[in-house]
């Protein structure tokens, strides 16, 4: 029997019997990978990835990670967005990369080997007029290529258009 034929004899079936049918509903089409991305970041982040935008800078040193709103009277996702960044200096300056595994779906290139050497690694976060910024300094060689590699992954993964080349603070 062909899937039409049983959905048609169950229907048949239950208006003869006076039973309810069962509710059928299809399965959701699969969005695209960047929509499902923006889709966990809006609820892990706490904020609309379609109303704010990301940042990601490569300095010598280490680099940045910004987000702003795309609307600078947006004070609910701005303020929002001060929170996440806070969150993720803490989160972050301990070694804890679980939310960018839980965004982006997978591991994140960069995140094993900064655990590895979190305390060489600083995270300083800052308010901007339209969002904030996490400031990432280190000296140390190791956790320098790993910020550099999760940051150009960032880049890739939200699209942001930002260079993947280092540039002076």
């Amino acid at each position: 029997m062909t899937p039409i034929t049983i959905a048609l004899t169950l229907s048949l079936t239950t208006g003869l019997l006076g039973l309810t049918p069962l509710s059928f509903t299809p399965p959701a089409f699969t969005q695209d990978p960047h929509t499902q991305m923006n889709q966990r970041g809006a609820h892990f982040m706490g904020f609309d990835q379609d109303k704010t935008a990301h940042h990601f800078v490569l300095y010598p040193d280490g680099g940045a990670i910004e987000v702003v709103v795309k609307d600078a009277g947006d004070t609910t996702n701005r303020d929002a967005i001060r929170a996440h960044l806070l969150h993720i200096a803490v989160m972050f300056g301990e070694g804890n990369f679980e939310a960018p595994m839980l965004v982006h779906a997978t591991d994140v290139p960069g995140t094993a080997e900064m655990t590895k050497v979190k305390d060489a690694i600083a995270w300083k976060d800052e308010e901007t007029d339209k969002g904030g910024r996490v400031n990432i300094v280190t000296t140390n060689a190791d956790a320098l290529k790993a910020v550099h590699a999760f940051l150009r992954y960032q880049i890739t993964d939200h699209k942001t258009g930002d260079s993947l080349e280092i540039t002076k603070r």
